[in-house]
């Protein structure tokens, strides 16, 4: 009787290490709500509706995924993460129809060097830049992003048939880089690139990266690096770079950012430049012109209590087009947008929230375009409200 509790304590003892060193997580998030916004284009441009709407992913896109991680032993670890996107309201699959949308991964890990991953991907500006932004999952996230998106730190853009890296923390220093193929013949089209780095010192933190996305207005391959278009939504088609309103042949976007954090406040500022070259922007068809948008953000988050953070954030987006004609728009396009959030947990998993969002456009005949507002606005203002639950898993 005593050899047979011996040997069942040492198979326990067993199935427990192997447990330790293999494991598959599944996980998720549910972000849904109730949204307002006001003079929204009906019909003809100059014609504005308010809409109210039930809304999927108000402040954070809702997803589930599985995450693995193996000892391969002496600090090497096979890793994969596997995401998807959904929209809460209908069941409806995200990003295109993709089964694994937001993310679709396997690497190797090293206790000693970093991360190495193959798959779709984000990018550095992603990585580095956004951590200090309003895009931050832990702030405002997406009803918080740029105009158009214009520098991706709101990741509308994801990176198919990426190889990336990400260094371990040198004492604070991290950096890392992606490279993601055209998957074709035309080795330069459809492909992009990017690298960045960041750097932790106590209350200082400070970043910046660079990101390149060859594309095309005119022709893009569904297999390339960039492209949005699967059969399940073929309106993505068009949409090569730069989120949903951006075509162009180049786009180049380099950011960078410093934060402090003042015992419960952080305040952040980030600085984006975004170029599109060959560009079909405002309606325009593509010609031998570019836009460039320069982004200059101001945010502060204070922890009121440990349970309730309040958010505060403004964007001036200055855009300028070159070489292409104003006659849509009369002048060079400028946006002010300011932001606030309210975000109370309920638990370790779930919070409720409030936000509001306020944009001028600057420039004649230039309309309010907010992310996630539900379109276009018929004037050069725009008021969005939302409040909502997020309960995670």
């Amino acid at each position: 009787m005593k050899k047979i509790s011996i040997a069942l304590a040492v198979s326990a003892l067993a199935a427990s290490a192997a447990h330790a060193q293999s494991s598959v997580t599944l996980y998720g998030l549910i972000d849904a709500g109730i949204a307002y916004t006001n003079n929204v284009q009906n019909g003809a441009p100059s014609h504005g509706s308010s809409r109210v709407a039930l809304a999927s992913g108000n402040i954070s896109g809702s997803r589930f995924g599985l995450r693995g991680s193996e000892d391969l032993g002496g600090g090497l670890h096979a890793i994969f993460v596997l995401e998807n996107g959904f929209n809460v309201n209908n069941g409806a699959l995200g990003q295109g129809g993709r089964m694994f949308g937001r993310q679709a991964y396997v690497g190797l890990s090293t206790d000693q060097y970093g991360t190495f991953t193959m798959g779709r991907q984000y990018d550095s500006m992603v990585d580095f830049v956004a951590p200090l932004s309003g895009t931050a999952g832990t702030f405002g996230d997406s009803g918080f992003a740029h105009v158009y998106d214009n520098d991706n730190l709101q990741h509308t853009v994801r990176f198919s048939n990426a190889v990336k890296f990400s260094s371990i923390d040198y004492a604070g220093f991290k950096f890392g880089g992606m490279y993601a193929f055209s998957n074709s013949t035309s080795f330069t089209v459809d492909r992009a690139y990017s690298a960045g780095a960041s750097y932790n010192n106590g209350p200082l933190r400070l970043a910046a990266a660079y990101l390149q996305i060859n594309g095309s207005a005119a022709a893009s391959s569904p297999a390339g690096a960039v492209n949005q278009n699967v059969a399940a939504d073929p309106s993505e088609f068009k949409t090569t770079v730069g989120g949903g309103n951006l075509t162009a042949d180049v786009q180049r976007t380099v950011g960078a950012g410093v934060g402090y954090t003042f015992g419960p406040a952080a305040v952040n500022f980030v600085y984006t430049h975004s170029q599109y070259q060959n560009t079909s922007a405002f309606g325009l068809n593509p010609v031998s012109g570019s836009t460039h948008f320069d982004n200059y953000e101001l945010n502060v988050k204070y922890a009121l209590t440990p349970a309730l953070n309040l958010g505060l954030m403004d964007t001036f987006t200055d855009g300028h087009l070159n070489g292409v004609s104003k006659s849509n728009i009369g002048s060079d396009p400028k946006w002010n947008q300011v932001n606030a959030i309210a975000r109370y947990s309920l638990s370790k998993r779930t919070e409720v929230y409030g936000e509001a969002m306020y944009q001028r456009a600057i420039g004649h005949n230039n309309v309010a375009v907010m992310y996630n507002a539900g379109g276009f606005s018929a004037t050069s203002n725009q008021v969005m409200g939302a409040v909502g639950m997020l309960t995670r898993f």
